[in-house]
């Protein structure tokens, strides 16, 4: 998704099989582990591609299946570290921060056209991406003393955040982010 050409196919098979979209996920992401400056152009366009453009990028091409949807709803995939230093990188921190407010502003901007955009915020998560991470016995210490609920999230914990931002429950939330985190933002680090 973070290649055009890879956006457009997707598009296109979309927009070929359907007249109308009711619910968009923007869910791809990825990260590389490095302060900013020891990040090359090509590192820091591969977290800034995948975790901006290409949602931003695929939203502005299928606002139009959107609209003609029923009830439609997009939500995007950010992160606890939009909100607050994790420790997760500045490329990754900066995208997923500007992805929210993508939200914020996307939400008023298409309410007229009907389409919700919302957003869920994720702290650890058991995923690939995760696994460096979580499998180092002293740095999964850590997580779990910052979260009160003493436990990695699961895959579908968040799953089940995107369903509710995604479904007529939430006909009347716009513009927001859900955060998933165990109580982490609650405690104050």
């Amino acid at each position: 998704l973070s290649d055009p050409a890879g956006r457009e196919l997707l598009v296109r098979t979309v927009t070929g099989r359907w007249d109308g979209l009711d619910i968009l996920v923007n869910n791809a992401g990825t990260n590389i582990r490095k302060p900013w400056v020891a990040m090359t152009a090509e590192e820091r366009e591969k977290v800034l591609g995948l975790n901006l453009t290409a949602p931003t990028e695929l939203a502005r091409s299928l606002h139009g299946h959107l609209r003609n949807g029923t009830g439609a709803a997009m939500v995007n995939v950010a992160s606890v570290a939009a909100l607050v230093d994790v420790g997760s990188g500045t490329a990754y921190a900066m995208s997923k921060a500007a992805l929210l407010q993508f939200t914020r502003s996307l939400a008023v901007e298409w309410a007229a056209d009907g389409i919700r955009v919302n957003a869920v915020a994720p702290w650890y998560i058991r995923t690939p991406l995760t696994r460096p991470v979580l499998d180092d016995p002293t740095r999964l210490e850590r997580i779990l003393a910052r979260t009160p609920m003493r436990r990695v999230g699961e895959p579908q914990e968040v799953a089940a955040a995107v369903a509710f931002l995604a479904m007529d429950r939430s006909s009347y939330i716009t513009g927001q982010c859900l955060v998933v985190d165990g109580g982490f933002l609650a405690c104050g680090m």
